[in-house]
């Protein structure tokens, strides 16, 4: 991609065109060296637009109910006004690498509205829930003018943590009679939570749903706050009926203006950034050790020795790490 189309693909992006936002992204994704270069000059030349947007992550246990849930949020958000761009990210098979990315069959009436915009994406190895350049997709989807960004998790439990210092608010979807599902969530990912809802009460679940919710809300006055202006709302609600809905979008925005006006909102984004750095840096480092054809034999014998335990993984990182930087000076 020349310096030329990275120009006229911002200014596409910037001017809503949702074929230039889906390049924009598929470069984004890639690994390749040239695409990731030309993602950074990107992302620079669309830092002038500026759309402020909310970012809220959706987090939960597989059969939870999410896309369900994001369809029928998604078309409450537009029915407000506002155009909500939704990322999905399904789980990159460790054998073959590919992804079913099949999110948007899940979401039947948010994919057929022109105001929403909808991005399955691969994890791509990465782990925390999201995919590796899920922080990347978001500015694009705010420069094309989204205002809202829902960011929907792989759906593997205690390990989603990630998608929380990429967002401003998080909701967590939770099961009615989970029996001990606050053992098996665990209590860090429920302390990170700003919003958490009961879904599935309907039906014959509708009670169970309802003392569930109570249970946790109960629960989690015991744990340690997020924020300290901020209390952590836990209802029961419905995504497939549509109960509750509307509830848990006054929840997200309230939440936003709270850590808005205390500052805590501007705090949190600074600490992403911060994060965002050293996540790209730590990754950086790798492609260019292992593209560094100088060490590749040192690299192939270290493996072989991790392999057979003759030499610990720790040991044969310092290694590594001592010889790529003797190699820089």
């Amino acid at each position: 991609m020349t310096a030329v189309d990275q120009v006229q693909l911002a200014q596409r992006v910037a001017s809503g065109d949702r074929q230039a936002l889906a390049q924009a992204i598929t470069i984004a994704e890639s690994t390749r060296a040239d695409h990731r270069r030309a993602t950074t000059e990107l992302l620079k030349t669309l830092g002038t637009v500026t759309h402020r947007s909310t970012r809220v992550g959706i987090s939960g246990v597989p059969g939870v109910g999410k896309s369900t849930l994001i369809d029928a949020l998604g078309c409450h958000i537009v029915a407000q006004g506002h155009r909500p761009a939704v990322l999905t990210v399904d789980p990159s098979s460790a054998r073959s690498g590919g992804s079913i990315l099949g999110d948007k069959t899940r979401m039947p009436n948010l994919s057929q509205c022109g105001e929403a915009y909808i991005r399955p994406s691969p994890t791509s190895g990465a782990l925390g829930g999201v995919g590796r350049h899920t922080r990347e997709t978001i500015q694009l989807c705010e420069a094309a003018g989204f205002d809202i960004v829902l960011v929907e998790t792989v759906g593997v439990g205690q390990s989603e943590y990630a998608v929380s210092g990429m967002t401003d608010v998080f909701l967590l979807l939770l099961l009615p009679a989970g029996g001990d599902e606050l053992q098996g969530i665990k209590r860090g990912i429920m302390e990170l939570a700003d919003v958490v809802m009961v879904n599935k009460a309907d039906g014959v679940l509708e009670q169970t749903a309802r003392g569930t919710a109570a249970d946790y809300a109960n629960a989690i006055r015991l744990l340690k706050p997020r924020s300290n202006s901020w209390a952590v709302p836990v209802q029961a609600g419905s995504a497939l009926q549509r109960e509750g809905i509307d509830r848990i979008w006054s929840q997200i925005l309230a939440c936003a203006s709270v850590l808005n006006e205390t500052g805590e909102l501007q705090a949190r984004r600074a600490e992403q950034s911060l994060t965002w750095m050293w996540d790209d840096t730590i990754a950086a480092l790798k492609t260019k050790l292992e593209s560094d054809e100088s060490l590749r034999p040192t690299i192939v014998a270290m493996e072989a020795q991790v392999r057979a335990g003759t030499l610990t993984p720790t040991a044969a990182a310092e290694r590594l790490v001592s010889a790529f930087l003797n190699r820089r000076e």
